[in-house]
């Protein structure tokens, strides 16, 4: 938490007061084109952090994202011969399918300048809802810049993703909401348990938490809640590569950004409003920052919950409640979470399902040297199954024959708690396996672990073979059971994708003169397989 500084004391002056806001949030029109949407309780979730966690289901907008109440707000009011101009704005997705749903509903023309990194599917749904779009820069600010050059151009009226009264006050209404409902979900418990409702901050609940890009949901948020409920903590989250919120709070003055990372492209902003850094820095309790595993992780954590897939923006919210309880021991609280958006491009839930494993720690990844003898590939595997701690599954292995006296190999396992690795790594160790855990190493976990392999000069009479294993403990050790002890593994690459049966590349030296006894090994393994010693791509790549 930072230090509080009186708002006198800054550079940025004060727009509206809290009174002022209240009543604009009170007054707010959104319910033309937005919904009230859902207050969900989070029951898995809330079960493994033993205190209570809702989920307000801003995903389930018109739109998948809260942007649209701040959008409409703001053109609902404009007198009728500005807003039949038209308008413009510039948005990384969201706020854009809000202005271009509002502007569609109105009658009126919208220009939406959006980044060249913006997801194809937000792009798409902007034109889909009527908007003009215009891609422009890397980032928001870039964006940003373009679109007020426009503006002046084409006579239109911008309309701010988060930096405008009338936007704050809209995004204000989640707010509104998650107070009236959380009241309603605290009257319903009681009336089946009998007891009263209550809590120590209020209308049961602790904390609210809440995703930051330029600051317009968190300054809407804190100044309905610290009007209402002061008790209860605005607690804002960013990501660590785009903090410009936490930093400008710091510095107290508003901190321009050099860059910012594009994986949570919703929060992705350079710099935060004027109005939005002054509102943050008077009434926000509190901020937390989270990685990029840990918000893939909240991705699954909420689908999980509720079968819906946000986007990393919507997510953050989430992740930040799991490490303010690691971190503060709370049990028996409530926190609101607010699922901001849900704009998820398909092709990036292959990197998100990858992650959210490693970010949950419910994955370990190591590299580890074993002696290039016979025999030791199958002692390795032996050493996984009797770790202490219970069963875990390898859920990665990579191998490539590279020298003639010891094996690298990368593997991945399941774990039951955060911090096993260390534990795992050290019983390697004890075990005469040299071991690097590589659980939070970023090289390893982005790149690394799809480059193993290579062209070998070691790897003679090799057979490469595609197998189906049935995912089930001791499919493995059937394998290197049934194997002759002549035969060297001199390639493996396993990766569980989640299904029932897991797809295995292994190289087998083979010596001919052994060619009888090897199809009748595989006839007894009974898995299905394909060879491939004869693909043109094997031969390119991974054959001498």
């Amino acid at each position: 938490m930072s230090t509080k500084t009186p708002s006198s004391a800054l550079k940025t002056p004060a727009l509206l007061t809290p009174a002022d806001y209240l009543k604009k949030i009170l007054t707010a029109r959104v319910y033309d084109v937005a919904v009230e949407t859902a207050l969900e309780p989070a029951r898995a979730l809330s079960r493994r952090l033993h205190n209570t966690v809702l989920f307000k289901r801003e995903d389930q907008q018109p739109v998948r994202s809260f942007k649209l109440r701040g959008a409409y707000n703001k053109m609902a009011q404009m007198p009728a011969e500005q807003i039949a101009k038209g308008v413009i704005c510039a948005s990384a997705g969201n706020h854009a399918q809000g202005v271009a749903l509002s502007a569609s509903r109105m009658g009126v023309r919208a220009i939406i300048v959006m980044p060249t990194t913006t997801p194809q599917l937000k792009v798409d749904a902007v034109r889909g809802f009527g908007g003009e779009v215009v891609l422009f820069g890397e980032s928001y600010s870039d964006a940003y810049d373009h679109a007020r050059a426009l503006q002046k151009k084409e006579g239109l009226t911008f309309v701010h993703p988060f930096d405008d009264p009338d936007v704050i006050a809209g995004q204000g209404t989640v707010a509104m909401e998650i107070m009236r409902q959380v009241q309603t979900l605290g009257a319903d418990k009681a009336a089946k348990s009998g007891h009263k409702t209550g809590s120590k901050t209020g209308p049961g609940i602790d904390a609210v938490f809440v995703a930051i890009g330029g600051g317009g949901l968190i300054s809407g948020v804190a100044n309905y809640i610290k009007a209402v409920a002061p008790g209860v903590k605005v607690i804002g989250v960013q990501m660590n590569d785009s903090n410009a919120m936490i930093q400008s709070v710091d510095a107290h003055e508003r901190v321009t950004l050099p860059d910012v990372g594009l994986f949570s492209d919703g929060t992705a902003v350079k710099l935060v409003g004027e109005e939005t850094f002054r509102i943050a820095h008077d009434l926000v309790d509190g901020y937390v920052t989270v990685d990029t595993d840990a918000v893939c992780a909240a991705i699954k954590d909420i689908f999980v919950d509720t079968r819906s897939i946000v986007e990393p923006a919507g997510a953050l919210a989430v992740a930040a409640i799991k490490q303010y309880v690691a971190t503060h021991k709370t049990k028996g609280e409530t926190y609101a979470a607010i699922l901001c958006g849900a704009n998820m491009n398909f092709d990036r839930l292959r990197f998100v399902a990858e992650r959210a494993e490693v970010g949950e720690e419910r994955e370990a990844l190591f590299a580890v040297t074993i002696p290039e003898e016979r025999g030791s590939f199958k002692r390795f595997c032996e050493l996984i199954g009797e770790l202490p701690g219970g069963t875990r599954n390898v859920t990665e292995f990579n191998y490539r024959i590279s020298d003639a006296a010891k094996a690298h190999v990368f593997v991945g396992l399941t774990t039951q708690s955060k911090g096993e690795s260390t534990k795992v790594a050290k019983n390697f160790e004890k075990n005469g396996f040299k071991t690097l855990d590589l659980t939070h190493d970023e090289l390893a976990k982005e790149h690394i672990r799809h480059m193993v392999g290579g062209i070998s000069s070691l790897a003679q009479d090799e057979r490469l073979l595609r197998f189906v294993f049935p995912e089930r403990p001791g499919a493995l050790m059937k394998f290197l059971s049934l194997m002759r002890p002549g035969w060297n593994i001199s390639l493996f690459h396993y990766r569980n994708q989640g299904a029932d049966y897991g797809r295995i590349l292994v190289g087998l030296q083979v010596p001919k003169a052994d060619d009888k006894a090897f199809e009748k090994f595989l006839q007894t393994l009974n898995y299905p397989y394909v060879e491939e010693t004869h693909n043109p791509v094997y031969r390119m790549f991974l054959q001498k």
